[in-house]
């Protein structure tokens, strides 16, 4: 069973059949979101209204049925190629799809049905969209670190009995992290003569600040540094966008961090 300190919760995850139930709904719903975010992103790179227009191929200009806006099993299907222009469609679709299913089902496992795991998955969809348009363009838009920050406030009080010290708490860890690399990457230009953060990316750990506080805040960007360097090795490239490995750190602190630093700290002591 899984503890998640939820009595609705424990109940349903006490039953096999329901819990697989849940569990392949939030991963459908996972991969609905990553087909809703891929189509955010590219409009947001490509200047295209958010709030109107019909999805259409982005080589034929075509607009997309239904049909082909199944998320995984429409490019399954088709074979990853345009219903009516037959070009190739990336597989950046698909696999961010099966990426949010797989992490909309991590975050219910972990957190089970409370308002934490509301929180996180809301979070995780603007990381996601900015990871995208980070990738494409190098930029992260102030939109999304917006989109996090009034996620953090208003989930505040209902994840935190003592709401009104995490506010304290998160803005201190907030201020503390984005200053605290701002510092280090202007001395870090200064000495080298390059950019090494781009100011989304500060932006971006002023959010990683506010949810995760100073010392879990801390962990993340150490966790997200060891991420970025796996990047530049497997894609073998000198420069590569920080959003995504910021992003990727900051869940995975957001869920397993507080044990982690625990952990060493018990160590310590």
């Amino acid at each position: 069973m899984i503890n998640t300190g939820s009595f609705a919760t424990d109940l349903i995850f006490e039953n096999a059949g329901i819990a697989a139930y849940v569990l392949l709904i939030t991963f459908i719903l996972g991969t609905v979101f990553g087909s809703f975010i891929n189509c955010l992103a590219w409009r947001v790179v490509h200047h295209e209204s958010i709030v109107s227009g019909r999805s259409h191929c982005a080589t034929c200009d075509h607009p997309l049925s239904a049909l082909d806006l199944v998320p995984v099993i429409s490019y399954v299907v088709l074979k990853g190629r345009c219903r009516y222009c037959h070009e190739k469609i990336s597989p950046r679709y698909m696999i961010t799809e099966l990426i949010m299913g797989c992490t909309f089902l991590v975050i219910m496992l972990r957190y089970g049905i409370c308002f934490d795991t509301a929180r996180y998955l809301a979070l995780s969809c603007v990381l996601l969209a900015l990871s995208l348009v980070d990738l494409d363009i190098y930029e992260i838009p102030n939109g999304f670190i917006a989109a996090a920050v009034i996620i953090w406030a208003v989930t505040v009080p209902l994840v935190h009995d003592t709401w009104q010290d995490q506010l304290i708490q998160g803005a201190i860890g907030a201020f503390a992290i984005a200053g605290g690399m701002l510092l280090i990457s202007l001395i870090f230009d200064k000495v080298s003569g390059r950019e090494s953060l781009g100011g989304g990316d500060i932006k971006l750990f002023f959010v990683v600040g506010l949810y995760l506080g100073g010392l879990c805040g801390f962990l993340c960007v150490i966790v997200s540094c060891v991420i970025g360097l796996v990047f530049v090795v497997l894609l073998k490239k000198q420069k590569i966008p920080f959003g995504p490995s910021i992003s990727i750190g900051l869940l995975l602190c957001a869920m397993w961090g507080d044990k982690a630093v625990n952990w060493y700290m018990n160590l310590l002591l």
